[in-house]
């Protein structure tokens, strides 16, 4: 065999090597999940030529996934639907739950200042009540600094008036009833039954007054009460 025999046989026999190497490349360019779009119409014309019954069958089995398709679509777009009322709401349960921390802080800041304004107020008042009644004491003082000899009953009576004069601006007042009164158990504390020519059951004596403040009694009036015949 000669030397251009040789090499045309080698020649031959290395070009299809040549086209498979290439062939194998294109097959591997190739997308494994490639996906082939289906007219669904043309699948029931195919196979309705093919068979009559077949092709109603596959018409039905289209039309049903259709009709999931669209049901799918519709479940989707009401979900994203309600996943933007979701967000909505949770936006505005936080706003609401801010306003009402702001709320509880100002309410309790507000029951603070309250609280430090009433415990003013009632300092300043029990120091002008005190203030006033320094004064009366100072006459008590007074009265006692005088001569054994000396009447202080008009000093006391004078100082004893000043204090039911200061009581009646804080608006208290005395429980005194009359003989013959009718007892009151809220106003009158009953000490004593006695015999009297009072009706029965009525005040005959007042043994030591009550006060009340404000409509609210202090201390009850303690009385003598006239026995039952």
């Amino acid at each position: 065999m000669s030397e251009e025999s040789a090499d045309l046989e080698e020649s031959d026999v290395a070009e299809p090597t040549d086209a498979t190497d290439s062939e194998q490349e294109s097959d591997a360019e190739t997308p494994a999940n490639e996906v082939f779009e289906v007219d669904p119409e043309a699948v029931v014309v195919e196979v309705r030529d093919v068979d009559e019954d077949l092709g109603d069958a596959v018409e039905a089995i289209v039309d049903r996934l259709a009709t999931a398709k669209a049901t799918i679509d519709t479940h989707e777009e009401t979900i994203d639907t309600h996943e933007e009322t979701i967000d909505t709401h949770k936006d505005r349960i936080e706003e609401l739950e801010r306003k009402l921390r702001r709320s509880k802080a100002d309410f309790q800041n507000y029951k603070k200042r309250s609280k430090r304004k009433q415990d003013q107020i009632r300092e300043r008042a029990t120091e002008d009540l005190v203030a006033r009644l320094t004064k009366v004491r100072d006459n008590l003082v007074r009265a006692l600094e005088q001569d054994e000899d000396a009447d202080i009953r008009p000093g006391v009576e004078s100082t004893l008036s000043e204090f039911d004069r200061i009581l009646g601006e804080e608006n208290v007042e005395i429980i005194e009833p009359e003989p013959g009164d009718v007892v009151d158990p809220e106003r009158h504390e009953v000490m004593l039954r006695v015999e009297s020519h009072q009706p029965a059951g009525s005040i005959v004596d007042v043994y030591q007054p009550g006060y009340e403040m404000a409509e609210k009694v202090l201390r009850p009036a303690q009385v003598t009460v006239s026995d039952e015949e």
